[in-house]
């Protein structure tokens, strides 16, 4: 449900940001290696956290003028200035070891493997794959591994 005119927007199925009409929630990168994430959105709220990892994926889950409330797959986050966000779409690896495949099948080839918490580009996503890029590394990795993308989400 969207907030009221000057208000922030409320927590729910998916819907539109009351100032960018984006889709809420949606996921971005962080685009600065160190940013503030405060408890309300203004530089009069207090910092709670300070998000230390350039291109870490968040998921935006409300809007209020030039400030987006984000969380990071843990679900810690706060509010924080927009400029310090990116649309480049990335992705957290969440397991040692997560295969990335020469092509969208549990039986591909490995080409690379990534450990937990690896932040990757995202690229083209099917029913239950997506393509990344990591240091250099390009493969298909099971969506399931994957903190950052939706599961019904596809991507061209």
């Amino acid at each position: 449900m969207a907030g009221a005119a000057g208000t922030p927007e409320t927590d729910g199925a998916a819907t539109q940001g009351s100032v960018t009409n984006l889709p809420l929630p949606r996921f971005v990168s962080l685009k600065a290696s160190e940013a503030n994430v405060r408890r309300g959105p203004s530089l009069e709220h207090r910092i709670d956290w300070v998000f230390r990892h350039r291109d870490m994926p968040l998921r935006v889950t409300a809007e209020f003028g030039h400030w987006r409330r984000v969380e990071d797959n843990e679900g810690q986050g706060g509010w924080i200035y927009y400029t310090l966000l990116s649309g480049v779409r990335t992705v957290l690896v969440e397991a040692d070891g997560t295969a990335l495949r020469s092509h969208p099948d549990p039986e591909a080839p490995v080409v690379a493997e990534a450990e937990a918490g690896v932040i990757a580009r995202l690229g083209e996503c099917q029913h239950d794959w997506c393509r990344i890029t990591a240091d250099g590394e390009k493969g298909w990795v099971a969506k399931a591994a994957l903190w950052g993308v939706e599961a019904e989400e596809i991507r061209n």
